[in-house]
């Protein structure tokens, strides 16, 4: 995974809440078993009209708002347990997804892919809608080491909580594996100090 410890962007609202993986990704994209490609179909059944022609209401067909943070309604994930959500969103570009609450085991999943959730109180995610809608071009820094999100704009700032073995592996480009390697020499002076 790339290694991350900061990123400033302007974002994507998608004041949608209860956004669940089927909708993230259809079941029909799920064939595939490698991670690339899955970003086109990102919310393919919303960007899309039936007959495939574009969705011009749906905001990721919006020239004017553009950025590597999905800023999410509240329950952002919810529904099956399908990793490929996550990996779409990774394909499609983006490295933050905000939201007031996510499902678990995409947070999990989204973690494990290198895509960083940061959740916000309510209040907050309002307040990032609202400064977009102002000015979609809104920066907004996250900066993982500190564990803080700010509206460059204005100044608003909100912690968010992270995992302390999730955060290691983001700040260092970490997968699971690449952290117990990271680890040999430290497991193999506790393997040869058993008796």
């Amino acid at each position: 995974m790339d290694k991350f410890t900061k990123l400033t962007s302007s974002a994507i609202p998608l004041s949608i809440e209860n956004v669940d993986t089927d909708q993230i990704i259809p079941a029909r994209f799920l064939k595939a078993t490698s991670r690339e490609g899955f970003g086109e179909n990102l919310f393919k059944d919303w960007r899309f009209q039936k007959d495939g022609s574009i969705n011009s209401d749906f905001v990721f067909n919006n020239s004017t708002y553009k950025g590597r943070i999905l800023v999410a309604g509240d329950n952002f994930g919810c529904g099956s347990s399908r990793e490929h959500a996550a990996w779409a969103i990774h394909d499609y570009g983006f490295k933050v997804v905000v939201s007031s609450f996510f499902a678990d085991i995409f947070k999990g999943n989204a973690l494990n892919n290198g895509v960083l959730p940061v959740q916000v109180s309510p209040e907050y995610l309002q307040e990032l809608f609202n400064e977009i809608e102002k000015d979609p071009n809104t920066k907004i820094e996250v900066d993982l080491e500190t564990q803080k999100i700010i509206i460059s704009s204005t100044g608003s700032s909100s912690d968010f909580e992270i995992n302390s073995y999730k955060k290691t592996c983001l700040l260092n480009g970490y997968d699971d594996i690449d952290f117990l390697i990271s680890n040999k020499e430290a497991i193999e002076v506790f393997e040869n100090n058993r008796t």
